[in-house]
């Protein structure tokens, strides 16, 4: 039996008898006026974190779901996208699909601007989405990815770019680790299925996000997820997974390379009023400024005594230098 195989199966099994925090971070599930999230899909919320950032969900977006998971996200963006087919939710896992048209219905019970039609549910997988080139605005998977074996996540990476419209975006949610995963949980095919062997680096996830094209990545959210204990997981030392929530843009790479945000600010503290590096670059003495790793890294290097860089705070939605 293939890792996929297994994950279909133990996902089947957690569709029809809910797992109440199978895979989740201790963190309160997004508030929306006017929302109620039946507790059957609440159980069913099989994610370690939120690909819904209100922020990026003006227009009433099209969004395709990877991962119907209960259909706990899927219903949030259809709050957003108040629309027939708003909402393509992909899901592999007939029984999966099943439990979600179940909790929609009762969704569409208990909220009066709900419609099940808001929400699509599609037979399929991350490798061969079924929708056409460049038609969706948005794509979303919560720790479906992390399931993957490297090769797997470029190319589920690669068919997410490939349906994006110019400009969509890539909102994911996923366990990164802080060293590299030993051989033996990686090879462990259920502990995979539970999101515990396959999390990446954080330097090797955003760099496969990179390699299929996305020219800008910002980092929403990155907090401690699941340790897995040296005892337990036949380690020499704890090993810490964090859950990491972001953004990619489907924008080209720039020459010198693509643009993360991971919450820094640049500082001018010299004597002048303003300091222009003549790359686009303007900051106001005093006044932090958000910028890109890649360009906190060349202002700190261009005046490290008037310029200050300040530390990664793991949270970015929008205003920097790019």
């Amino acid at each position: 039996m293939t890792y996929l195989e297994t994950a279909a199966q133990f996902y089947s099994e957690v569709a029809q008898t809910p797992e109440v925090g199978l895979c989740c971070v201790q963190s309160t599930p997004l508030q929306l006026p006017g929302l109620k999230i039946p507790s059957k899909m609440q159980e069913m919320n099989y994610g370690c974190g939120t690909t819904v950032h209100p922020n990026e969900l003006a227009n009433q977006p099209t969004v395709l779901y990877v991962g119907v998971g209960g259909g706990l996200e899927a219903l949030q963006f259809a709050y957003f996208s108040r629309r027939g087919g708003a909402v393509i939710a992909v899901e592999p896992v007939a029984a999966m699909r099943e439990a979600a048209c179940a909790n929609l219905e009762m969704a569409a019970k208990e909220n009066p601007w709900f419609d099940t039609s808001f929400v699509e549910i599609r037979e399929g997988d991350a490798f061969q989405l079924p929708v056409a080139d460049a038609s969706v605005d948005i794509v979303a998977q919560n720790c479906l990815f992390n399931i993957f074996e490297p090769e797997d996540l470029s190319r589920a990476l690669q068919e997410a770019y490939r349906v994006l419209k110019p400009g969509g975006r890539l909102q994911m949610s996923d366990p990164i680790s802080k060293s590299p995963i030993p051989a033996h949980l990686q090879q462990d095919e259920r502990l995979r299925a539970m999101c515990l062997s396959g999390a990446l680096t954080y330097k090797e996830y955003v760099q496969r996000i990179i390699n299929a094209g996305f020219g800008q990545v910002e980092i929403r959210a990155r907090r401690p997820y699941r340790l897995l204990d040296a005892a337990t997981y036949n380690l020499e030392t704890h090993l810490l997974l964090e859950s990491l929530d972001s953004v990619a843009f489907k924008v080209a790479i720039p020459e010198d390379g693509a643009c993360i945000f991971t919450g820094k600010t640049a500082i001018y503290a010299g004597s002048e009023a303003f300091f222009d590096d003549l790359a686009g670059h303007i900051l106001q003495r005093g006044i932090p400024a958000a910028v890109c790793d890649k360009t906190a890294a060349k202002l700190g290097n261009l005046k490290p005594s008037e310029i200050i860089i300040t530390d990664s705070t793991w949270h970015y939605d929008g205003g920097g230098c790019c």
